[in-house]
């Protein structure tokens, strides 16, 4: 598996990423020839190598034309207008849609206003469209299949706005990273912008160490200032996770469990899409023997530590539970990846999960069989045979 882990270490922007990604090797060229994909005109691209602190990075900013179409950027409807207007591929644009609907509902919290009557600046909009959906592109080009970052650093201090003079984070910075790791180290400055916490928030699986990996290459983006004693730079590293028999390479996971006897069964299903809508890695229920032989259900919900508070608070508030107990554990998965695969039937969805470079299990999507076993009247178990 390919992934990418981005070193949050002195904050992350839009600019800081677009510089890593060129920096680890994307070509500033095909970058923009994707990015005109999008119905957005009038910019360029500027790409220069820089120092920061002693470190060697690269600055991507975008800069801006007299024929620039800004006046057309403004609200949720113009976003949602560009992107489904855009060729980009169905994947980069559900990524992209997802990191700006993550803008818009923080500043409207913020400013207590509906998110769809909500504009960007002016001056920020074609730099937003071009930071968020070069990354997102960039990473596609790298051919990541998953992203992992550090706790982000989010500076101190305080900055300016149209609002006044605001302490760091902004408040939609705060906002954004919500049940992200987050700290407040070196110096007095704003390291973490909106944009950048919404990119790292929305395409990170998990915040922490860097895993175990075979680095192939290393990114260095550079931010807007040359800090005396910290470099201002985002790293971004690139390479192969590793899969080996120890627990280097276990992940660490969360379990919570409640046991429950009172509770009628038809809300089990309604907690568990919650649950799994929430960001629970898995939730299942035992039947279980209580006390004085009462029979009862233990609900177990794996997640990571980031989401512990979040699945606790759903259990306590959808559940007739008056406890729960919860530990640290660790699991070990196969690499999986999905392909459509050319069937009888037309085409089907496969999972194939591998250890290694050895495919262990193909394992045909069930929503695809249970499609077709109703469109041409067969049994679902000889559908699932027959695909296998």
């Amino acid at each position: 598996m390919k992934i990418a882990y981005f070193d949050c270490s002195s904050g992350i922007s839009g600019d800081m990423c677009l510089g890593a990604i060129v920096d680890a090797g994307v070509s500033i060229k095909y970058l923009e020839k994707e990015l005109n994909k999008i119905p957005v005109r009038g910019y360029k691209l500027s790409v220069k190598k820089v120092k920061r602190t002693h470190f060697r990075a690269t600055k991507v900013d975008v800069v801006q034309g007299s024929k620039t179409k800004v006046k057309d950027i403004k609200r949720w409807k113009d976003i949602e207008r560009i992107i489904q207007r855009s060729s980009l591929s169905d994947d980069i644009k559900q990524k992209g849609y997802k990191i700006f609907k993550r803008i818009f509902e923080a500043e409207a919290k913020v400013h207590g206003e509906a998110y769809d009557k909500l504009h960007l600046h002016e001056l920020g909009a074609v730099d937003c469209v071009t930071d968020i959906f070069g990354t997102i592109i960039g990473l596609s080009i790298l051919g990541i299949d998953k992203v992992y970052s550090s706790p982000v650093n989010l500076g101190s201090g305080f900055i300016k706005s149209e609002a006044g003079v605001l302490p760091v984070p902004a408040p939609a910075t705060a906002e954004i990273l919500k049940k992200v790791p987050v700290y407040s180290k070196g110096v007095s400055f704003e390291l973490t912008t909106p944009t950048g916490a919404a990119i790292i928030k929305e395409l990170s699986s998990s915040f922490g160490d860097i895993p175990v990996m075979d680095i192939e290459m290393i990114g260095i983006g550079a931010g807007d200032r040359d800090f005396k004693d910290s470099p201002n730079i985002l790293r971004l590293f690139v390479g192969n996770k590793k899969h080996f028999n120890s627990d280097r390479n276990s992940e660490g996971v969360m379990v919570v469990e409640a046991n429950i006897d009172d509770m009628n069964p038809q809300i089990y299903e309604y907690v568990m899409e919650k649950l799994f809508k929430a960001g629970a890695l898995d939730v299942y229920f035992t039947q279980v023997v209580m006390k004085k032989g009462r029979p009862g259900v233990k609900m177990t919900v794996l997640c990571t530590k980031e989401l512990i508070e979040n699945m606790i608070e759903i259990i306590l508030k959808e559940t007739s539970t008056i406890g729960l107990r919860f530990f640290e554990n660790k699991r070990r998965i196969l690499q999986r990846e999905v392909k459509k695969i050319n069937t009888e039937f037309g085409k089907v969805r496969v999972k194939f999960s591998r250890f290694g470079d050895d495919v262990l299990k193909m394992t045909p999507e069930y929503e695809d069989c249970k499609r077709i076993a109703k469109k041409f009247n067969i049994p679902l178990i000889e559908i699932m045979k027959k695909i296998k």
